[in-house]
C-alpha cells in the first residue's frame, strides 16, 4: 500500500483526503463546524479577493471554460497568453516566459526536455517531487545524476566535481536543480553561495520557486531577488498554485532557453491551452502582486507574530526562513493522530500534519502556512492552543497503539 495508503482505512476522509468546505479564507468548515485554517498555500489572500473573484468570472462569462481550443502551438495560442508571458518575465526579471498548465508536469518536463542522456544533474536531496519525477525520467534515458546533502556546499561542491568529470567523458553539459523555498521545512536554497561556484565549475541553475514566488524578495519576486542573484539563475520555475492561487505555472529565462522550450516541452505541445478565465485570472493576479504591496506586508506581519510567538513558546521551527512555519515535535504516527484530532475536535485548528517517511522516524512536524487572511488573534489563539497540546504531549496524553480517526 505505501507508507500513505498503510494508514488509509483508518485515516481516509479525516488524515487523508479531508474536505475542507466553503470560501476560501482563514476559516472554514470541516466536518460541519468552523475551523480555523492553517494549511492553504493562499500566501497573499487573493483566492477570494473581490477583484480576483470578478476578473474569473467576467472571464469565464465572455469566453466559457473552453477558449481557446487546442495546443498553443496548433490552435490554443492568443495574445492575451503572450501577454501574461511577457509580464511574468518582467516581473522576475528574466527576458521571456512560457506557461505551463500545471506545476507538477510541467517541472517533470522542463527537466526531460533541459538535459539530454550526455547531460548531468546534480541536485539537493530534499527536491521537491516534480524535481525527482524529472530526474527519474533523466536516468531512464540513460542520464546520469548526483545528490548532494541539503544545502549542504561543500557536498554540493563535491558533486560538481563528479559531474565535470561525467560531462567531459560525454560531451554533455550539468544543470544544477534546487529550490528557492523548501516547502515543507520552510528554509531557503542556498543561491548565493551556489551562484559563486560558477567561478569554479560550468553549468546552469534551474531553481524552482513555487513558494517563494509573491512571497520573498523586495516586490515578491522571489528568492533570487531576495538574495540580489537573479542575473545568474539560468532557469526561473513557479507555479500559480501559491501566491496567485490558481492553476499553472511558468518557466522564465533568456529568449534562447525559454524559445527552445517553448518548441519542446512535450507537456505543453500535446496538451490543450490554458482556458482564458484561468488567463485573465493570472494577469489580475499578477497585476495585484505587483501594485498592491499590502498583501505581502500584511502576510510577512503574521509570519513574524506567529514564528517569534512560537519560538518564544518554546517550540523548534527548524531553519525556516520564509512563510512556511513548521511545528516539530517527537512523538510517533498514533500520537501525531491524537495531536491533529485534539487540535481539530477540541480546538477548531486545522493544520497539515507530517510523519516518516516524509521527515524521519520518531518526529512530528505540524506545518502551519500562515497568509494575509489570517490575524493577529488567530496567531495569538494558535500559540495558546499549540502550547497547551504541547503540555498533553510532555505527559504523554496523546499516547496510542494505533492510528485512529473519529467515527
Amino acid at each position: 500500500m505505501g507508507p500513505l495508503g498503510q494508514y488509509g482505512k483508518e485515516a481516509h476522509g479525516y488524515f487523508i483526503f479531508p474536505k475542507l468546505e466553503g470560501e476560501i479564507n482563514s476559516k472554514m468548515k470541516f466536518r460541519g463546524k468552523e475551523v480555523l485554517t492553517w494549511s492553504l498555500n493562499n500566501y497573499l489572500g487573493l483566492a477570494n479577493h473581490p477583484d480576483v473573484r470578478k476578473a474569473d468570472a467576467d472571464a469565464a462569462a465572455e469566453f466559457g471554460m473552453a477558449y481557446p481550443m487546442g495546443a498553443r502551438m496548433m490552435s490554443g495560442h492568443t495574445s492575451k497568453h503572450e501577454e501574461l508571458e511577457a509580464n511574468l518575465a518582467e516581473f522576475v526579471g528574466h527576458e521571456d516566459s512560457y506557461l505551463l498548465n500545471f506545476g507538477y508536469q510541467g517541472m517533470v518536463s522542463i527537466i526531460d526536455t533541459l538535459a539530454s542522456r550526455k547531460d548531468v544533474i546534480v541536485y539537493d536531496s530534499e527536491s521537491h517531487a516534480c524535481i525527482m519525477d524529472g530526474i527519474f525520467i533523466h536516468k531512464a534515458k540513460g542520464g546520469k545524476s548526483f545528490v548532494f546533502a541539503h544545502n549542504d556546499m561543500d557536498k554540493c561542491e563535491k558533486m560538481l566535481e563528479f559531474a565535470t568529470k561525467r560531462a567531459k567523458e560525454t560531451g554533455g553539459g550539468i544543470l544544477l536543480i534546487t529550490e528557492g523555498v523548501f516547502g515543507m521545512a520552510g528554509d531557503l536554497g542556498n543561491l548565493k553561495d551556489i551562484v559563486k561556484l560558477k567561478e569554479k565549475f560550468d553549468f546552469r541553475i534551474l531553481v524552482d520557486d513555487a513558494h517563494g514566488f509573491g512571497t520573498m524578495g523586495k516586490t515578491g519576486a522571489g528568492a533570487a531577488e531576495h538574495f540580489g542573484v537573479t542575473d545568474q539563475i539560468d532557469v526561473h520555475f513557479s507555479t500559480f498554485a501559491k501566491s496567485m492561487a490558481g492553476i499553472g505555472g511558468f518557466v522564465a529565462g533568456t529568449e534562447e532557453v525559454v524559445n527552445y522550450l517553448r518548441y519542446n516541452l512535450r507537456s505543453q505541445i500535446f496538451a490543450k491551452s490554458l482556458p482564458m478565465p484561468m488567463v485573465y485570472g493570472a494577469l489580475k493576479r499578477l497585476e495585484m502582486l505587483r501594485t498592491q504591496p499590502e498583501h505581502k506586508e500584511k502576510l510577512w506581519t503574521i509570519v513574524n507574530k506567529l514564528q517569534s510567538g512560537l519560538r518564544d513558546a518554546g517550540f523548534n521551527l527548524g531553519v525556516t526562513e520564509s512563510p512556511v512555519t513548521p511545528v516539530f515535535l517527537e512523538g510517533d504516527v498514533p500520537e501525531a493522530t491524537q495531536i491533529t484530532m485534539d487540535l481539530r475536535e477540541n480546538y477548531n485548528i486545522f493544520c497539515s500534519i507530517v510523519v516518516y517517511p516524509v521527515i524521519p522516524k520518531d518526529q512530528i512536524m505540524l506545518r502551519i502556512i500562515p497568509t494575509a487572511t489570517h490575524t493577529i488573534e488567530d496567531v495569538d489563539y494558535t500559540i495558546k492552543a499549540f502550547s497547551e497540546v504541547l503540555e498533553k504531549l510532555k505527559a504523554g496524553k496523546y499516547k496510542a497503539d494505533k492510528v485512529t480517526s473519529p467515527s
